[in-house]
């Protein structure tokens, strides 16, 4: 049996929350005198002790309502934030799809930029211009390309992100609900291309709000609220109640 391709121990991630900041000269000079205007820190516990593996091919969907630490899960496991306690292991190339406009310099135009996210993976500018027509094609995005990232909207970002995370080959896809922003028919293009990797053995660990995404592209799913797993299990549970909920009761009379 191989060994795993995501491996998450006990792991928490602590943020420090300051109230009363003393962002002025008068504040900070009040705080020298009335303890309750001095800063207050806040410990908050966005993940708490939370375990568990991802097999090589795998597919594992992350829920739960906003704040409740998936997405700041996802980014432990991409090495975006450190955690406060525990360990995280990965094997093979990965690749996060996370946040809008995350690796992109706003300067930049959209070419450059997908040469400069080809580069933070390892290929070399022969193997990125060799990509970048399909990139191109993918993306839809034309003559805008070659326009500063900074102009994009939040849909162009969404495509140009899509586009260059597919095309760089992961054996580990991290994908957040991005796929969320824009239009329809390119979010269905993103689902059918994430479908076509997963039938090709790419580990994938997705968020999202929708339990009909979980459904159809994993095979386990882990439920999360306010840091902490409090449910998980294979996603045909998650089917059989996502039928229940669309079952309409008859009505007698």
């Amino acid at each position: 049996m191989s060994e795993p391709a995501v491996i998450v121990e006990h792991v928490s991630k602590d943020f420090v929350l300051h109230h009363n900041a003393q962002d002025t000269l008068k504040k900070r000079f009040v705080g020298l005198f009335h303890k309750r205007w001095r800063p207050q820190p806040h410990i908050f516990h966005a993940v708490e002790d939370v375990s568990f593996t991802v097999a090589r091919g795998e597919a594992l969907g992350l829920m739960g309502h906003n704040g409740s630490g998936k997405s700041t899960l996802l980014s432990l496991i991409a090495g975006i934030y450190p955690p406060t306690a525990g360990r995280i292991l990965t094997r093979g190339r990965l690749v996060p799809m996370i946040a809008l406009g995350v690796g992109f310099s706003p300067e930049l135009t959209g070419e450059e930029n997908i040469y400069l996210n080809a580069s933070l993976f390892g290929l070399k500018n022969r193997e990125t211009r060799a990509l970048f027509p399909k990139i191109l094609e993918f993306s839809e995005l034309g003559d805008f390309i070659y326009e500063p990232v900074k102009n994009y909207s939040s849909g162009m970002y969404a495509r140009l992100g899509f586009s260059v995370a597919i095309h760089l080959d992961p054996e580990i896809l991290l994908a957040d609900e991005i796929l969320s922003v824009g239009d329809a028919d390119f979010q269905q293009k993103c689902l059918a291309r994430i479908e076509e990797m997963r039938n090709g053995g790419m580990t994938l660990l997705f968020v999202s709000h929708s339990q009909d995404q979980v459904a159809q592209f994993c095979d386990r799913y882990i439920r999360m609220e306010h840091g902490k797993m409090v449910a998980a299990g294979d996603v045909a549970n998650l089917i059989d109640s996502v039928q229940k909920q669309k079952v309409i009761p008859i009505q007698t009379t």
